[in-house]
């Protein structure tokens, strides 16, 4: 079995580090990983990253407020009828807003529920490679391989313009 390695570079420059993402998945070497300071546009689509499935959350909470306000609403007015002078009793129009309150109640907390989890949080164990100094004013690189392509991806890191390049092994 052969030894892995974990190979950390850091970046002041968002383009450097783009460009340094965009080489490595170029030339598909191990896992890339990327530690940004800020929302970086340029990052994100040289990691190709997927849309965020929270989208998704959001909308089936929102679907299930709707069903669950015109459940409740039409469910009431049918279990304890009230005589409203010939007008039919689940009448809709005086249901949309409770239908909107429990969409938008739903819907917001199926957003949080799904940015947790797919967040992944808690974490109880640190992420591998990070450094604090990525969350302040530099960009990190973390790209974990086989020991034979560690010298490759090193060269790769400083050619891009790395400021700082650590490696160290991992087990198992």
């Amino acid at each position: 079995m052969s030894e892995i390695i974990r190979i950390v570079g850091s970046f002041a420059d968002e383009e450097q580090c783009a460009a340094s993402i965009e080489k490595l998945r170029h030339l598909n070497i191990g896992k890339v990983t990327a530690f940004v300071p800020f929302p970086s546009e340029r990052i994100s689509e040289a990691m190709q990253l997927k849309r965020s499935p929270v989208r998704a959350w959001v909308l089936c909470g929102g679907i299930s407020g709707v069903l669950t306000g015109f459940a409740l609403t039409v469910g009431t007015s049918f279990t304890y009828p009230h005589h409203v002078g010939g007008m039919p009793l689940a009448s809709i129009t005086p249901y949309v807003v409770i239908m909107f309150e429990l969409l938008i109640l739903f819907g917001a907390l199926c957003g949080v529920t799904g940015f947790l989890v797919n967040a992944r949080f808690p974490r109880f164990e640190p992420v591998s490679g990070y450094s604090p100094k990525f969350a302040s004013d530099r960009f990190g690189v973390v790209v974990t391989c086989e020991a034979a392509e560690a010298e490759r991806v090193e060269a790769i890191l400083r050619e891009a313009g790395a400021e700082e390049v650590t490696s160290e092994s991992v087990q198992g």
